[in-house]
């Protein structure tokens, strides 16, 4: 349980080479191209300016890689976070969002310095598919203004208000928007299936260039050849320019929100929903990155210092205008495929984004907002698990009711509710899950044993949750003639708490009253040690044996 901070990076230089480097160099320079356009569009899709995405992938995604526990991950703003941002700066406003930010840096690095990384394993697979299916529908829905290029001033940040808001405006539909967001949704889905192995356009036209343009990314290629078409006719759509008059071009300055105390006082369930979503955010990326990566360099990623590098991260990244930043799993498996093989590469992604930003960021004033909102509509798509839906007949009425539940409690309230009810629920599904596994089978009785006495062998746990379970033991020992011989068969049973002690306490009251005696045998480690440490096993010692017949061998 020691503190131990000891980033990947060092390790992973420890035996670096030439070779390393330029995959390095070439795999984190794809992955910065890549996250150009996704790091203004999540910005944008928050409610925040373009830049406030563009610099969290940039600081953020360069300490992440430096500090983190993976060799691989990219980090930076994640679409998981645009639900909630966008709450949070409509209630709070940005300050308030800094704040969020940093207090929940602080959290996730006390997380990982007390080695508790491995508790967001304990989150059922349920809640992360239910929230995960129901940001991406938010995330899809307030790209709907966007995409159509409505005349909506703001959006509201719940469900149901941006519901009727789009379908108020709907005969404001701009056709030139609603035509290149539709372009580029289907050129995303295009382009990967135009250049897979086999397809006719490799067959047709064979080559080195071919198969080199090829590996552009889709979104790169819709945000530069839609944004120069639309400009190059004119198109009256709004864009970054018309909205944000731009992105600056030099370096972010240093700024410290104001803080007071009854706005950090509203802001604890903010910070406890961005700190637990980026470790659930970062440690699932980490988790497929484990899974996909191969090659001797590899090696299983640490999530303690995975949660301190994303903290330190989200404590630095507000002080420059940033939004939360966690690990990405689409930039990640780019990576992964780009050939990188340690955090070099994504420390290289951050500084390649930068130098876009400082060199070429008079250029982004042309970008349309929808072709923004369509590289957001086909990363909701490929965000959400939506066969999960089709596989539910397969699963048992707890977990369809736990998914379900989680879905649609993230799409009509918030996250926040949502994985609160969700935890509460699962806790209480696997409470009856568990009590009714327990169970209490009558002991076979012998042929020449006396008619009093009693005897059941103990299965599962005998815990809060089953011990009413023992009130039909109690009723029996109850009726049964004086002087009443009980035995209990514990090696089966493989835990009790203090609840399922006192059940074993009503029994032991009832035989005493009916002048009998009571015998546990073989009782496992973790019973025995609490039957001792409450005094249990010395009450059961000061029974008087019932005689020849009372054998209490394995007696606790």
């Amino acid at each position: 349980m020691a503190f131990s901070f000891r980033p990947r990076t060092l390790e992973a230089l420890r035996h670096y080479s030439r070779a390393r480097f330029w995959a390095d160099l070439g795999a984190g320079a794809t992955v910065g191209i890549v996250a150009l356009p996704l790091a203004m569009a999540f910005a944008i899709a928050s409610g925040l300016k373009p830049e406030a995405g563009l610099w969290t992938a940039i600081i953020g995604g360069f300490l992440i890689a430096l500090l983190g526990g993976t060799n691989v991950q990219i980090g930076g703003p994640a679409g998981a976070f645009i639900v909630i941002v966008y709450g949070i700066v409509e209630r709070y406003g940005v300050s308030g969002l800094l704040l969020s930010t940093a207090a929940a840096g602080v959290l996730l690095f006390v997380l990982g310095m007390l080695r508790l990384g491995t508790l967001v394993r304990f989150v059922p697979v349920a809640i992360v598919i239910g929230f995960t299916n129901g940001i991406a529908v938010l995330i899809a829905l307030s790209q709907i203004k966007d995409a159509l290029g409505l005349a909506i001033d703001k959006m509201p940040g719940d469900f149901v208000a941006q519901v009727q808001v789009i379908a108020q405006h709907l005969a404001s539909t701009n056709p030139y928007a609603l035509g290149l967001a539709a372009a580029c949704l289907g050129g995303l889905f295009l382009w990967p299936r135009l250049f897979a192995h086999g397809s006719p356009v490799l067959r047709l036209a064979e080559g080195q260039t071919v198969r080199s343009f090829a590996r552009i990314p889709a979104p790169v290629v819709a945000l530069v050849s839609l944004t120069l078409w639309a400009h190059a006719l004119g198109y009256p759509v709004e864009t970054i320019g018309t909205r944000f008059g731009g992105i600056p071009q030099g370096l972010p300055a240093l700024a410290l929100p104001a803080l007071t105390w009854d706005t950090a006082r509203q802001l604890v369930m903010p910070t406890l929903t961005i700190a637990v979503l980026g470790a659930i955010e970062s440690l699932l990326c980490a988790r497929v990155a484990d899974q996909l990566a191969s090659g001797p360099w590899h090696r299983k990623h640490d999530p303690n210092q995975e949660l301190m590098a994303q903290g330190l991260a989200n404590v630095l990244v507000p002080f420059f205008g940033g939004m939360p930043a966690t690990g990405t799993i689409a930039r990640t498996v780019t990576n992964l495929r780009a050939g990188a093989t340690s955090p070099v590469a994504g420390m290289v992604h951050a500084l390649t984004l930068g130098a876009i930003v400082l060199l070429a960021a008079p250029l982004a004033l042309h970008i349309p907002l929808a072709v923004l909102a369509g590289i957001l509509l086909y990363v909701a798509w490929n965000m959400g698990e939506w066969h999960e839906f089709v596989r539910l007949r397969h699963f048992s009425n707890h977990y369809r009711l736990l998914m379900l539940g989680t879905f649609f409690l993230t799409v009509v309230f918030d996250l926040t509710v949502a994985v609160e009810v969700g935890l509460v629920l699962a806790c209480v599904l696997f409470v009856r899950r568990m009590s009714a596994l327990f169970r209490a089978e009558p002991l076979p009785r012998e042929a020449a044993a006396p008619t009093a006495r009693l005897g059941w062998s103990l299965h599962g746990a005998l815990f809060f949750g089953a011990a009413s379970r023992i009130d039909p033991l109690v009723e029996a020992i109850e009726a049964a003639p004086q002087g009443v011989q009980v035995e209990l068969d514990m090696r089966d049973l493989f835990a009790l708490d203090t609840t399922g002690l006192d059940g074993l306490e009503q029994i032991l009251k009832a035989v005493v009253q009916r002048g009998g005696y009571l015998a546990l045998h073989h009782p496992q480690e973790q019973v025995r040690s609490l039957m001792e440490r409450s005094g249990f096993s010395a009450r059961l010692a000061e029974q008087t044996p019932p005689g020849p017949r009372g054998d209490a061998s394995g007696q606790a």
